[in-house]
């Protein structure tokens, strides 16, 4: 099985999750679209990650690698029909691609905090052995303010509806973060816009906390990156 992951930052790669792969024989090829990789034919790939950045689905003038992304995004849930994961920005972009829209939240949403399963979540197989009340980081300010057609609501928060949807069959989208190891949230502190946007949200200091928040659910973080990936797989080799 080979999956193509494409990244818009150095620092948010697969997170765990490239251990997780790697574990499970799976080869990954990662794909830096900030510094000006190409993306490959996507024939060579059985599935398509697409990871989280600083930049919004609309920056296209400051990031025009963002124009052949949307479109092999789109070619690739809507004419190769091929299972499809994407995190945070990779979230909003499948909707970006597919017709949804993106917007400003009221409010971001920066911190360990919860999302719920809906019932259609909790069916689903991406989120079998899940509990319904996940645990999980968020650091957002961009929402998914309408959904592609057919999308199914599968999980949300008080501040974001579309926590996590699927679209058709084949194509998951999930804003919050499930990546995420030790060393993530301090690396993602160094970025000075989502250092920025914690600040300004939690006061200074809040990088350290938020680490603190965070610690005593590494272990249950782990848990459930192993279980999505081991379902994910499990719908790739349907």
């Amino acid at each position: 099985m080979k999956v193509l992951v494409l990244q818009h930052i150095p620092c948010e790669h697969p997170g765990i999750f490239r251990e997780l792969l790697t574990e499970s024989g799976v080869v990954w090829q990662a794909v830096e679209l900030d510094a000006g990789e190409p993306i490959p034919q996507l024939e060579g790939f059985d599935a398509l990650w697409v990871m989280g950045g600083p930049m919004d689905v609309w920056d296209e003038a400051d990031c025009p690698w963002l124009v052949p992304e949307k479109t092999a995004i789109r070619r690739w849930v809507k004419e190769l029909q091929r299972p499809y994961l994407g995190f945070c920005l990779g979230h909003q972009l499948l909707a970006a691609a597919l017709d949804g829209q993106c917007a400003m939240q009221a409010s971001p949403e920066i911190g360990i905090l919860d999302v719920h399963l809906t019932e259609a979540g909790q069916r689903d197989p991406l989120f079998a052995g899940i509990e319904p009340d996940i645990r999980c980081l968020q650091w957002h300010s961009v929402e998914v303010s309408q959904p592609p057609a057919g999308a199914v609501l599968l999980a949300s928060s008080p501040l974001c509806r579309w926590q996590a949807m699927r679209v058709g069959s084949n194509a998951y989208g999930v804003q919050f973060h499930v990546e995420l190891q030790n060393s993530t949230i301090p690396e993602w502190g160094a970025v000075p816009a989502y250092g920025e946007a914690l600040d300004q949200l939690q006061g200074p200091g809040s990088l350290g906390r938020l680490q603190a928040d965070a610690e005593p659910y590494f272990p249950l973080f782990a848990r459930n990156a192993r279980q999505l990936l081991q379902n994910f797989l499990g719908l790739v080799a349907v």
